[in-house]
């Protein structure tokens, strides 16, 4: 399962990672959350060892979601040493995803 990030744990896990970090922004209600959901999952499986993939529930924490102006859900970014270097708002093709990491590896 895709790697639970919250508000007090955000800075530890993503901005402090020393490997690309996606992390996707949703709600248990969404419903094209829980489409890209299977996709964050694979990913997650994918590209063990090499980043970190994860979700943020933006209902529980609202913090780094404000902080990041996501306004729509879901809302994949991607970061790397600290900083957003990809945004990808809605669902798209799993390809898109794996693309926005590969170019970081």
């Amino acid at each position: 399962m895709a790697l639970e990030i919250t508000d007090e744990t955000f800075e530890a896990l993503v901005l402090k990672s020393d490997k690309p970090v996606m992390v996707d922004f949703w709600a248990a209600w969404c419903g094209p959350c829980r489409m890209v959901a299977p996709i964050i999952e694979q990913l997650n499986e994918e590209y063990d060892g090499k980043a970190v993939v994860g979700k943020v529930d933006v209902d529980a924490n609202q913090e780094f979601a404000a902080k990041y102006g996501v306004r729509n859900i879901p809302t994949v970014l991607v970061f790397q040493n600290g900083e957003v270097v990809g945004r990808q708002v809605g669902v798209a093709p799993k390809d898109t995803y794996a693309e926005a990491l590969d170019s970081l590896l």
